[in-house]
């Protein structure tokens, strides 16, 4: 056992020279993602949702038990933006809130289900019209990767202001449809009352918090 392990130790170490001598095979560099946090790789234009990798994330307290959290998808929309002036950049989306989906069945039914005996509806009802974000002023940090985006939120027929607190995901160009793309991080906190969904507070709290990921491709 004693002279074993020094012609172990011997072993690995030449396995492990003559793994690093061929090509390829360690020491490789990762690949480039597509995207990255580079603001000179954003080209001035218009650009539209991506609806695959666009997403609007809520998250309510249920019960002061835990977090329960849905998802909006399918968002559509523009994006208008030159690097050269990134204050005056407009975002007009849409989010199909007829789309909700959660964890639960139930739920998402509730969600979407009319209200009893004509009533108003728990929370979107059936035919629930898109929620519509669209930007009136952007407010830049000193770094110029993150922003103040305030805009007009209209979500179940009222009309509110809102504040997202953005910040530069990544550019660059998609492998697969070569399209120049833009991504970034959002989120803020709203109250559904305000929009006159009401059910369950203070139960299932009142506060929404709301985290979005957007990706935009140049048209």
């Amino acid at each position: 056992m004693r002279r074993s392990l020094p012609f172990a130790a011997f072993a690995l170490a030449a396995a492990a020279v003559t793994i690093a001598a061929v090509p390829g095979v360690i020491a490789q560099a990762p690949p480039q993602l597509p995207g990255v946090p580079d603001k000179a790789r954003v080209a001035a234009g218009t650009y539209a949702a991506d609806p695959g990798h666009t997403m609007v994330v809520w998250t309510v307290d249920h019960f002061g038990f835990s977090p329960y959290t849905g998802i909006f998808g399918d968002v559509t929309g523009t994006l208008v933006i030159d690097p050269a002036n990134p204050a005056a950049a407009k975002v007009d989306v849409a989010i199909p809130v007829a789309r909700v989906t959660t964890a639960s069945a139930g739920l998402t039914e509730h969600l979407l289900r009319a209200g009893k005996d004509g009533a108003k509806p728990d929370f979107f009802g059936p035919a629930a019209a898109d929620a519509r974000f669209v930007s009136t002023r952007v407010v830049l940090d000193d770094d110029g990767d993150e922003a103040q985006v305030t805009g007009n939120l209209t979500l179940n027929g009222v009309t509110r202001p809102v504040t997202l607190d953005v910040a530069f995901h990544g550019a660059g160009t998609n492998p697969f449809n070569k399209k120049a793309t833009v991504g970034f991080r959002a989120e803020t906190t709203i109250r559904r009352s305000d929009f006159g969904i009401s059910y369950g507070i203070p139960v299932v709290s009142d506060a929404v918090a709301l985290e979005i990921h957007a990706a935009f491709e140049k048209q």
